[in-house]
């Protein structure tokens, strides 16, 4: 049996060929014929699964992309097809982006249903390598290629957890804004649409406090705002009779 590549390094990888242009078929090809046994024994922690399959995403978001540049120029339709088409092979599966981002990432959870309702029958795949609970600083680390997503960061199982907390406060500085005199704090809309991700309104505002969006102490009314700086902005895929 040959001796296959180690899959966090091959995310790293990919994700570092895909930023400097470099040649990613290679890479692609290894992490499609990965065998599982050997992905679960390499994503064994919170911290591997977390910076893998960030990795895999930021990779293939852009990747994608590249190849249909006018995905992001269609009908909600054909927006909600480009993430939820099954074209990344990992592990000899295909998935979307939408199953790394909601489904391994968020822990089987629906992209609509403000970050509270399952995925309904995650594959046996999902099950076996989704992060053991939902953290909602992946909110601030994946990149849907607006001009003023995140920077994207190759995330190694190591830094992970500090990488995610630059990565939150370079977010809340650039967008969100505190007002002390009428006590109202305006946030992008990504905060309503995954809620429940961040534990309710008191998570969301124990969170700002947290990463000093907003003073301790104080209680502040949330606005909710669309901008380019919401890292969902340019994929604000809702089916018409969904909740926004």
């Amino acid at each position: 049996m040959s001796t296959q590549l180690d899959p966090l390094s091959l995310s790293a990888d990919l994700l570092y060929a895909v930023k400097t242009e470099g040649d990613t078929d290679w890479l692609r090809d290894h992490l499609a014929t990965l065998e599982r046994s050997h992905l679960h024994r390499t994503l064994s922690s919170r911290e591997g699964k977390l910076a893998f399959w960030l990795n895999c995403y930021n990779a293939y978001a852009q990747l994608l992309l590249e190849a249909e540049p006018s995905s992001l120029e269609g009908s909600r339709r054909q927006r909600w097809k480009f993430v939820t088409r099954d074209r990344i092979p990992v592990g000899g599966v295909w998935l979307s982006l939408n199953d790394i981002e909601h489904g391994l990432l968020r822990r089987s959870k629906h992209p609509w249903g403000f970050g509270y309702l399952p995925r309904v029958l995650p594959s046996a795949f999902e099950r076996e390598f989704r992060l053991p609970e939902c953290d909602p600083r992946i909110h601030f680390a994946i990149s849907h290629g607006a001009e003023h997503c995140p920077p994207v960061t190759v995330y190694s199982p190591a830094d992970v957890d500090a990488e995610l907390d630059i990565a939150v406060e370079w977010f809340l500085e650039e967008s969100v804004s505190y007002d002390p005199d009428a006590g109202v704090a305006t946030v992008p809309r990504l905060f309503r649409r995954y809620r429940g991700d961040f534990g309710g309104k008191r998570g969301v505002i124990a969170f700002l406090r947290e990463y000093n969006a907003v003073p301790e102490g104080v209680r502040p009314t949330l606005e909710y705002e669309s901008t380019i700086g919401d890292p969902e902005f340019e994929f604000d895929f809702e089916l018409d009779g969904f909740p926004p």
